[in-house]
């Protein structure tokens, strides 16, 4: 293997320092790890970053990050990279519950650290990444209006990030401080007819990019047009005031969700993978 140094630490400002233009230089793919490292305020452990730098050069060439209780997000990576990553994660935080990053990244991690631990892996959710340019109309529109949520839907959209979350299948944690530094920022949508039947989010930007969710409607609202309407009100509006692109992610066992995105001009442009570490069978194969 080609000499690579590799950095683990619990200093976001060293992290971001050294990572960050590799973050934007590839702002759909990375996009993730670039608006959580945006956000860490909201997060209640001491989170975890590692990177890894060619020897000599600096130049790097991945990078994950942890939220406790979440598992890695992962940057686009090789599976050199993973090799010489993932002991020194493990040596830092041995209980890694999984990994979440594009394909083929995220398995040339979970395959590192089960020839780590000898543990269990098993495959979590699978997701498309999708990318949107221009906006189309919707087919129909439901009746109602798009409109920037406020503090009048503080309580419901709570109760609906929560519902998304458990629908998602993420750890619980607590979603106020996230859901009102998006009405702070204006980056938090719903649909309003007689009442409000669905919402949206955006992040902030990333190189241009700005990346949907969540993306919620409760089931007694759906198969209305609610969402579809929404997604595309709420790109148009992040388009106009500057992104370049729009993008987002879907669960590929849900073919609602898809359909709803393609149907305004997203195109789905990448694929994502989560795995799920189960309990390690041995020693630290890789240090021995």
């Amino acid at each position: 293997m080609s000499c690579v140094q590799v950095f683990v630490t619990r200093d976001i400002t060293d992290f971001t320092r050294h990572v960050w233009e590799f973050l934007t230089s590839r702002p759909i793919e990375h996009n993730v790890l670039a608006t959580v490292v945006a956000t860490l305020t909201d997060c209640t452990d001491t989170p975890l970053f590692g990177w890894v730098e060619a020897g000599g050069s600096g130049k790097v060439s991945g990078a994950v990050l942890r939220t406790p209780p979440r598992g890695l997000l992962a940057s686009r990576l090789s599976a050199e990279v993973a090799d010489a990553l993932m002991p020194e994660l493990l040596d830092v935080d041995p209980g890694l519950p999984g990994v979440n990053g594009p394909q083929p990244t995220a398995s040339y991690l979970a395959e590192a650290w089960r020839r780590c631990t000898g543990g269990t892996v098993r495959q979590g959710m699978s997701q498309a990444m999708y990318r949107l340019a221009h906006v189309k109309d919707p087919p129909s529109r439901p009746a109602g209006r798009a409109r920037p949520a406020d503090g009048s839907d503080r309580d419901l959209v709570i109760e609906w990030t929560s519902a998304f979350n458990r629908d998602a299948g993420l750890p619980a944690t607590a979603v106020e401080p996230g859901i009102d530094r998006r009405l702070r920022d204006g980056r938090l949508f719903v649909w309003e007819e007689d009442r409000v039947v669905s919402m949206a989010g955006t992040n902030q930007p990333v190189a241009g990019v700005v990346r949907l969710g969540p993306v919620y409607t409760p089931p007694a609202a759906r198969r209305q047009g609610y969402a579809t309407a929404l997604a595309a009100d709420v790109s148009r509006r992040a388009l106009a005031a500057g992104a370049t692109t729009c993008m987002l992610y879907t669960d590929l066992a849900n073919p609602t969700s898809n359909h709803i995105y393609r149907a305004v001009g997203y195109r789905r442009s990448g694929d994502a993978q989560e795995y799920l570490f189960g309990s390690a069978g041995g020693s630290r194969t890789a240090r021995d």
